[in-house]
């Protein structure tokens, strides 16, 4: 069973990170929000030293490998951003599903923990690699990874910096 958490003495590890919408609604699919979620990855790498070596964006979930100085704090600042990014396009575009994302304390759009996974060897890198890459022709939105777009197999560059890993 993975960590749930990142450890303070690896915190700056690779880490395989998985975000989920809450109750797996298909959110990401329209209305820019592929955008704000590359647009946020790309802010956390320029801002924040965040290191991305691979990464799919699903309908209701993403996937990445990465690394930062504390990637605890990039992760907590990045959910955050995104969450206010989120509910702002939301009550812009369809406020009529906020109430999905409402709770007691506000609104949450996260399934609680994001099952860090340190990459501790090649094999486990390359294994969590392909199963990013080959997400999205699981989920059969597409035969071949480099047709999704919205990942680091995609053959349309997009605006996240993917960084090499010395394995």
């Amino acid at each position: 069973m993975p960590a749930l958490r990142i450890s303070r003495a690896e915190k700056n590890g690779v880490y395989f990170v998985t975000f989920t919408v809450k109750n797996w609604y298909y959110l990401f699919d329209r209305h820019q929000r592929f955008e704000i979620l590359e647009n946020s990855f790309v802010y956390c790498q320029k801002h924040k030293g965040l290191k991305i070596y691979a990464y799919v964006f699903i309908l209701n979930h993403i996937h990445f490998l990465a690394s930062a100085d504390d990637l605890s704090a990039v992760i907590r600042d990045m959910k955050t951003f995104l969450s206010k990014e989120m509910k702002r396009n939301i009550l812009a575009t369809e406020p009529n599903i906020i109430s999905l994302f409402e709770n007691e304390s506000g609104v949450s759009f996260w399934e609680p923990g994001n099952y860090p996974e340190l990459v501790e060897s090649e094999a486990f890198f390359l294994q969590k690699l392909q199963y990013i890459n080959e997400n999205p022709v699981r989920k059969q939105y597409v035969w071949e990874p480099e047709d999704w777009r919205w990942s680091s197999a995609s053959k349309i560059p997009g605006n996240i910096v993917l960084e090499a890993l010395e394995v």
